[in-house]
């Protein structure tokens, strides 16, 4: 096969799927040091399904966001309740750091993504008072995790979930995707979760998805979610 490697590629079809091949046990950073390349590089490759660069070539000038990206912002958004500075904030540090402000705000137009008000009618309409906005209310340490189904692309010879998580106080976030809902993936998630996070983690909830073997055992777990 004629595999044509961009220029500036910093890794081979065989290290791409060397990576793709790793245990989830092994962090990103892990790999990362490992190959001598930056975790960004890892994150693209690891959940990829083939090892192929994709053509630079933009289809349409405004898009900056992979549709497989933009899945993970709107399922992100959907949990998180971001606005669109914060949610930049989440896409730069973990899918595009090239990414715009107004690129971002474009894409959440085209894909009419519901606004935040939007998104708090809808929760009026379910409950007395929307959760996000009770978050501030709590020490940090209390972080709610979900795990979200990715649509599965054209492309794509298996599923992928979105792994995420939100600490109620200071609104710091963390997600991973990955190809399983399995208990090794989560407990995976968490362990990386814990080591990342700039405080420690006392309570855990989940409103569905998350085994509870995956939740560090010195940690409290409510589920469903409390206020």
């Amino acid at each position: 096969m004629d595999i044509k490697l961009h220029k500036q590629a910093t890794t081979t079809p065989k290290i791409r799927a060397e990576i793709q091949a790793a245990p989830s046990s092994i962090s990103d950073s892990e790999l990362a040091r490992q190959y001598g390349v930056a975790d960004a590089t890892i994150r693209r490759w690891r959940y990829r399904d083939d090892v192929q660069d994709r053509s630079h070539t933009r289809h349409n000038l405004l898009a900056t966001l992979t549709s497989e990206q933009e899945a993970v912002l709107i399922a992100a958004r959907e949990f998180l309740r971001l606005g669109l500075d914060d949610l930049l904030v989440v896409a730069r540090e973990f899918l595009n750091p090239r990414l715009s402000r107004s690129g971002l705000h474009r894409m959440l137009k085209r894909r009419e993504v519901p606004t935040l008000a939007e998104l708090a009618r809808q929760d009026a309409g379910d409950r007395e008072q929307p959760t996000h906005q009770r978050f501030r209310a709590y020490d940090p340490g209390f972080v709610h995790v979900d795990i979200k189904h990715l649509p599965q692309m054209p492309d794509e010879q298996q599923k992928r979930y979105l792994y995420v998580a939100i600490d109620r106080a200071t609104r710091w976030v963390y997600l991973e995707v990955r190809r399983s809902q399995s208990a090794e993936d989560a407990r995976s998630f968490m362990k990386r979760l814990v080591e990342k996070a700039p405080f420690k983690v006392e309570k855990v909830l989940t409103d569905n998805g998350l085994p509870a073997v995956a939740v560090p055992s010195w940690t409290k777990r409510s589920l469903p979610m409390s206020a």
